[in-house]
């Protein structure tokens, strides 16, 4: 089982996926991984992100599947039996360090200031989510924080478009970033999966500085 950090540094980008149509899961994920972005993030937002993980871990296995929107212990074993291999979850609570040590899964936890950055750490976390990243102070507070917590590496997820990724890659403290501009509605609606594709390939051509 690769670890988080090897998970984040096989893209320079995460895409944050809710799959709102089952039937688009697979053909999404397909178009994705065939711009060269393989690391997908399906969150539990909807209904159907259980079922779209473990179809994408069956039909596309060039993907590495994770699950995103972990909120409660239940759903890491749910989870990983669908074939995620990674978790993401919007904060850190004590039921939730528990149940991914439970589970095995490797978790991206997100935090949102220095104080949840040094709680995640003493919980024995290296790689976290600054979430919201934008909302949290962006760069900035990236900068701010990569002297004092200089043994913590981040993903950087919410607000990020393609324009502004390269600022927050060129941090030395950020391995990746996690956006939502990979997957639009209306490219997933009209079945446009040739433009998925090229979303995909400018994303995957961004850098770790």
């Amino acid at each position: 089982m690769k670890t988080t950090l090897e998970i984040m540094r096989a893209s320079p980008v995460i895409p944050v996926i809710a799959i709102d149509k089952f039937e688009h899961a697979v053909p999404l994920a397909r178009a994705l991984v065939a711009g060269g972005i393989r690391v997908l993030e399906i969150t539990l937002r909807t209904e159907h992100g259980l079922p779209a993980i473990r179809a994408i871990a069956e039909s596309v296995p060039d993907a590495i599947v994770g699950v995103g929107t972990l909120t409660s212990p239940e759903e890491f074993t749910a989870s990983r039996d669908a074939g995620a291999v990674f978790g993401v979850s919007p904060g850190l609570t004590p039921a939730l360090i528990e149940a991914a040590k439970r589970s095995g899964l490797p978790l991206l936890p997100g935090v949102m200031t220095p104080s949840e950055v040094m709680a995640a750490r003493e919980a024995g976390f290296r790689q976290l989510k600054l979430f919201p990243a934008v909302p949290a102070g962006g760069v900035g507070m990236l900068n701010g924080i990569a002297g004092p917590l200089a043994d913590v590496s981040f993903c950087p997820t919410g607000g990020i478009t393609q324009e502004t990724a390269p600022q927050f890659l060129a941090c030395k403290n950020v391995v990746c970033v996690g956006g939502s501009w990979l997957t639009p509605k209306a490219a997933i609606e009209a079945g446009d999966w040739d433009k998925i594709t090229e979303i995909a390939k400018a994303a995957s051509a961004l850098k770790k500085v």
